[in-house]
């Protein structure tokens, strides 16, 4: 395990770089907000981060109580890694980076890569009200728990239950959405986002 390097500077900010700054730690913890994931499945949705850093960061982290590293039970019997709660408390600060992000997206490049799921968060802050969220893309589906406290705030594929509301809609759509040129209610209404489901959320996305 590296050692812990410091800013040694008496201030909450330069504390809390020491500890979340290095390349590639926030996007771990993006991931892990998905719940538990195995090294392998990590590494395919980090593309561009080699094994020793990624086994160097989880090693990191787990020192420093952002995650812990579990072994499934049989049959599965792979470890996993998941979120502690001190770093699921990350959550808002991914969320602000985010929107702080918003204008550094521009068009996409030919060498960026892009994961149905990377769209979850985004499509989370602009959502309002509670409830299971299932977004079929053509890239592929993923879910999110709108007002989530506590566990998971999104998953790769279907919703695992039925969802209190189906979004369906297009990546120009999605990518709108995360560059904050277009709300969830302007979408609906201007038909660029289908909506189905008998849930509260859904009622409520549909009368916008």
């Amino acid at each position: 395990m590296s050692p812990r390097r410091s800013y040694d500077q008496y201030c909450s900010a330069a504390r809390a770089l020491d500890v979340v700054g290095d390349r590639w730690t926030l996007l771990i913890v993006r991931e892990l907000l998905a719940g538990p994931r195995r090294y392998t499945d990590l590494h395919a949705d980090l593309p561009g981060v080699s094994t020793d850093v990624l086994a160097s960061r989880l090693k990191d982290m787990e020192r420093d109580g952002l995650s812990t590293r579990r072994r499934l039970p049989p049959p599965g019997a792979a470890y996993v890694y998941e979120l502690t709660g001190r770093g699921r408390e990350l959550l808002p600060v991914l969320q602000a980076l985010g929107v702080w992000g918003q204008a550094e997206l521009g068009e996409r490049r030919p060498t960026d890569a892009v994961r149905a799921h990377w769209f979850a968060l985004p499509l989370l802050r602009a959502l309002e009200g509670e409830g299971l969220v299932e977004v079929r893309l053509k890239e592929g589906d993923f879910h999110v728990y709108a007002g989530a406290v506590d566990g998971p705030v999104y998953g790769d594929g279907p919703a695992p239950a039925e969802p209190d509301v189906r979004l369906v809609l297009n990546t120009d759509t999605c990518t709108a959405v995360a560059r904050g040129e277009l709300s969830v209610a302007d979408a609906v209404r201007d038909g660029r986002i289908t909506v189905t489901g008998d849930g509260t959320l859904a009622k409520a996305l549909r009368d916008v």
